[in-house]
């Protein structure tokens, strides 16, 4: 990991290595789906939301919404949703409420959900150009009796991962930096998505990449055959969303119970070619997190931040365009 950040350093005299151009005709495709996956169409609610943001700083003063269809909606809206359409010279492309470094948007969002009102147990994948759900894998009562034993009340997962080759094509070598970089910015979006409900979120980081990769489905080697291995997804974060304010955290999860499920849908090409910058997958895999136990993960204690604006939140949060357009 440190020689990697020495040898992606810029430098005064010189930037770290890259293509040194942007080849258009292999620009990553900034929207995966899942072909075969059965949609469900999310509605969008975050009009209706009349959290202010101020009150998202004070504890208990947000009214908590249940757990189910409406809220999960409106948690991806606020958080890794579109939030505008640009267009110029014939070229259009879409913003997102999650800064992303170059909005190239390498960090995919995924739920984790037991039944619950509007939504059958499984594995759903956002897909924020449509605002809906891919459910990649249903569970059965069993595994989703496994998985509602093992989670708070009012509780569900949400996963993230990154595509290190959405990055790559632009920063080369450097891409694994921004991808952890966005990765902060998602897990801060959903933090103040959730808090428009209500709810608390909480990283598991005590569970281990593999953990992830399995109850996400990354790792199922047929449902992303056919793809180049630039175009797959690397493991990075499973969060608790809990309409409790300190729930308690699970400390395992039916993996298990979850990879026998059934699965459905098979991942898109993203780009028809790709350069390799090993260093890349050399400091992924050196980074790879093992499992470790509740005990070890010591929470970090912050001073509570205040606001005193009485604008809804919603508006504020869909109005996140770019840095380059600030208000004065």
């Amino acid at each position: 990991m440190l020689s990697y950040h020495q040898r992606t350093k810029h430098h005064p005299q010189r930037y770290a290595r890259s293509a040194g151009y942007l080849d258009w005709d292999t620009q990553p495709d900034p929207f995966r789906t899942f072909a075969g996956a059965a949609r469900l169409e999310l509605p969008l609610q975050a009009d209706g939301l009349t959290t202010l943001y101020g009150d998202l700083f004070l504890p208990g003063s947000v009214k908590t919404q249940p757990v189910g269809l409406v809220s999960v909606a409106v948690l991806f809206e606020l958080s890794l949703g579109l939030s505008a359409w640009k267009e110029y010279r014939g070229n259009r492309w879409a913003l997102r409420c999650n800064p992303s470094s170059g909005n190239l948007h390498p960090t995919e969002g995924y739920a984790i959900l037991p039944p619950c009102n509007g939504i059958e147990a499984g594995v759903y994948h956002y897909v924020s150009r449509d605002h809906c759900l891919e459910r990649r894998c249903l569970l059965d009562a069993n595994a989703a009796g496994e998985l509602s034993d093992g989670l708070p009340a009012r509780s569900f997962l949400l996963g993230l991962s990154s595509i290190h080759w959405r990055e790559a094509w632009k920063y080369g070598e450097r891409a694994f930096r921004y991808c952890q970089h966005d990765i902060g910015h998602a897990l801060a979006a959903i933090r103040y998505a959730a808090a428009t409900l209500g709810w608390s979120a909480h990283s598991l980081d005590h569970f281990s990449d593999d953990d992830v990769a399995g109850a996400l489905g990354l790792d199922r080697t047929a449902d992303f055959a056919g793809i180049d291995v630039h175009d797959r997804e690397h493991p990075d974060a499973l969060i608790l969303l809990s309409a409790e304010a300190e729930p308690t955290l699970p400390s395992g999860l039916p993996i298990a119970a979850i990879r026998a499920a059934g699965w459905s849908g098979h991942a898109n090409a993203l780009s028809p070619a790709h350069v390799d910058w090993s260093v890349i997958d050399e400091v992924a895999a050196s980074c790879t997190k093992p499992r470790s136990s509740l005990s070890q993960v010591e929470p970090m204690s912050l001073p509570l931040l205040t606001s005193g604006c009485r604008t809804r939140a919603a508006t504020l949060i869909r109005q996140r365009r770019s840095c380059l357009g600030l208000d004065g």
